[in-house]
């Protein structure tokens, strides 16, 4: 900006931003507003109907349904308005029917007195016939339908509560799990242990959608990751076997170590219930934990079971109309905080100072200070670091963790200081042997896991992935630290070793290439990458290569099945965001594409400041479990849209230092 005779001049980046300076300011405003009293923030998380049917059933089999009737008539209403128009469930709104989500809305549904011949459940049983109906559900679907007598026990793979007496040097030790998996599966072996059986009354069973696959011109199996055919065979073998030795020794009632299993089963469990929002403070193990504790006879008068159905019953949200609650998988605050956070501190300004303190605050209050999980394979570290939910002490994870000591950075906040180093020595500690980090686990990469018969949720390991990877390049590079550093440059390595042909990066977290890439991007640069170098720039020009006629950047979930729809789909304010900052990384901030981004987002943008946003980009577990965060759509616009004015200024302040040295020399 310069003045003359006539006044102030606006410079033209001054220009270009002013608009999009005031949809900034809106957006600020818009999240300040929901900031809750305590400084953090918690949008809704929203699942599949899975979530739902789950809850219902979960209900059913506590005999509860009488009680909590008024409750689970909304959450069936909900679960109504869900299905697609084909007939089926689908893992995300406008995606393919799934036979498992399929089933399980069937089976609540007809259980809480839908009538079958009804044109919606008529609608939904052929759709359900067609996929393969019950013999073509995966292993938990098959186990919760086991509980109420609708599949036999022998259709379901073996998960016998001894895989926990397993020792660490075992290849097949718990541990070699995801930490989601493991807890999971634990309470899941106790209920295939004792193998409870809830009759449902005549005319409630669902035997008619037992059909032949060969008859099921929809199904198909699902292309779980890491697998072998050689292996998969041999795990096959194992099932039965495991099977036969629980029919012989049944018969014979000698099971020496069942008891010893079964008493270590709960006391791992009993023992992550501490300082958590139920197990693993999800809603899977949460429920098995309740059947699990109903199948052992535990009084509902347990402090433990207090606790899981306090978990369950905090899971609910209401609908978007007054007759429905919706069923979250877990509580996502300490995410949505220091996101929250990052995004308020590169805005800037004085009216988020006090908001930025609130949250601070609050975030130091979560900490880790105990070991969990992690601690079996990362010894020699201080515990430290941060989780997702409210409360889960034993899962701490490196994707929040890096967030939030970013967020407590950019608003340098002293009294964080001892955190983030205890942070950063833990972050370091956690890095793989490939270079890659994980989100929970350190070298949780041992494939043939993959191939067991109950792994068919394909989320059985936890290895690196190139998104979390490059955040924590991006978190170093903010503390200092370069690429030159032996962590980092491994890192880098891992990176340069995961990078799709069309120059891309997969999204393990988020939906799905524009994601990664944009992380990636951000990573390297914030390292001190060379951001001209070939791989770069291909990654940089595929994300302009993908940009709809809109300006916007939107990729479907769908992309995670089929590679030629990489980078395609409607525009989503989230997506356009994280394409925009890796644009902004790879030093395109000033170019046509970024401005057309900017438009989007400045022509989109609600009178109240926020975007709207119905397209699901979280991701939880590839082809199986996706996630619409409700404050997605928000904050990354606010990112984007304070990094692209900060880039504007700092390379109009480069070339006004260029010229006046010119002018100097001169």
């Amino acid at each position: 900006m310069k003045k003359t005779e006539g006044g102030v001049i606006p410079s033209p980046e001054e220009r270009l931003t002013a608009l999009p300076e005031m949809v900034l300011e809106r957006a600020v405003e818009a999240l300040l507003s929901i900031q809750n009293s305590d400084g953090h923030w918690a949008g809704e998380l929203e699942g599949d109907t899975i979530l739902s049917s789950e809850y219902i059933l979960c209900h059913y089999f506590l005999g509860w349904e009488e009680r909590d009737r008024d409750e689970l008539t909304k959450c069936l209403n909900f679960m109504r308005r869900q299905q697609e128009d084909e007939g089926g469930y689908a893992l995300y709104p406008g995606g393919p029917a799934d036979v498992s989500a399929s089933v399980k809305a069937y089976f609540a549904l007809k259980l809480f007195g839908d009538d079958p011949d009804a044109p919606h459940m008529a609608k939904l049983r052929r759709k359900i016939q067609r996929l393969g109906g019950l013999l073509a559900c995966n292993t938990f679907t098959k186990i919760q339908l086991a509980l109420f007598g609708q599949v036999d026990w022998k259709e379901c793979p073996a998960v016998p509560p001894e895989l926990i007496l397993f020792p660490r040097w075992f290849p097949f030790n718990i541990y070699e799990m995801s930490s989601w998996s493991r807890t999971i599966v634990i309470p899941l072996s106790l209920i295939w242990a004792t193998k409870p059986l809830c009759p449902v009354p005549e005319g409630k069973d669902i035997q008619e959608l037992r059909v032949s696959l060969e008859d099921a011109p929809e199904y198909r199996t699902l292309e779980v990751e890491g697998t072998s055919r050689t292996w998969q065979l041999v795990f096959q073998s194992i099932d039965k076997a495991a099977k036969l030795a629980e029919s012989l020794t049944g018969r014979l009632r000698r099971r020496p170590l069942r008891a010893l299993a079964i008493r270590k089963a709960l006391d791992w469990m009993s023992a992550r219930f501490e300082n958590s929002d139920g197990l693993g403070a999800i809603l899977p193990p949460i429920i098995n934990s309740l059947i699990a504790f109903k199948a052992l006879a535990f009084s509902e008068d347990d402090p433990r079971f207090q606790m899981a159905r306090r978990a369950l019953k905090g899971l609910r949200v209401p609908g978007q109309l007054d007759d429905e609650i919706r069923i979250q998988p877990c509580h996502s605050p300490v995410w949505d905080t220091a996101i929250a956070v990052n995004a308020l501190a590169l805005a800037g300004g004085e009216d988020v100072k006090s908001s930025l303190e609130a949250a601070v605050r609050w975030l130091l209050d979560r900490e880790v200070r105990s070991p969990g999980d992690w601690a079996e394979r990362v010894r020699d570290v201080e515990p430290a670091g941060w989780y997702f939910e409210y409360k889960n002490e034993y899962y701490p994870d490196v994707d929040d963790t890096i967030m939030v000591m970013m967020a407590l950075e950019r608003v340098d906040a002293p009294e964080a200081r001892p955190a983030i180093e205890r942070a950063m020595r833990w972050v370091r500690a956690m890095q793989s042997k490939d270079g890659g980090w994980a989100a929970f686990d350190r070298d949780n990469n041992r494939w043939i896991l993959a191939n067991v018969p109950f792994a068919d949720h394909n989320a059985m390991l936890d290895p690196p992935t190139a998104d979390i990877t490059a955040r924590t390049l991006e978190m170093m590079g903010l503390f200092g630290i370069r690429k030159d550093d032996p962590q980092a440059a491994h890192a880098i390595q891992f990176l340069k070793d995961t990078q799709e042909p069309e120059g891309s990066w997969y999204g393990r977290w988020g939906v799905n290439y524009i994601y990664g890439t944009w992380q990636v991007l951000r990573g390297l640069a914030e390292i001190g990458e060379d951001m001209s170098q070939p791989y770069i720039v291909r990654a940089a020009d595929w994300l302009e290569s993908v940009q709809n006629e809109d300006g916007g950047f939107g990729e479907t979930i769908a992309s995670y099945e089929d590679r030629s729809l990489m980078g395609r789909g409607p525009s989503t304010p989230s997506q356009t965001a994280w394409a925009m900052m890796g644009l902004i990384a790879a030093g395109r901030a000033r170019g046509t594409s970024l401005r057309r981004a900017v438009e989007y987002l400045v022509t989109s943008q609600r009178a109240d400041g926020t975007w709207e946003e119905e397209l699901w980009t979280g991701t939880g577990f590839p082809k199986v479990f996706y996630l619409r965060y409700y404050l997605y759509s928000l904050y990354f616009p606010i990112m984007a849209l304070a990094m692209w004015r900060d880039a504007l200024r700092g390379a109009t302040l480069v070339q006004q230092q260029a010229r006046t040295a010119a002018e100097q020399e001169a």
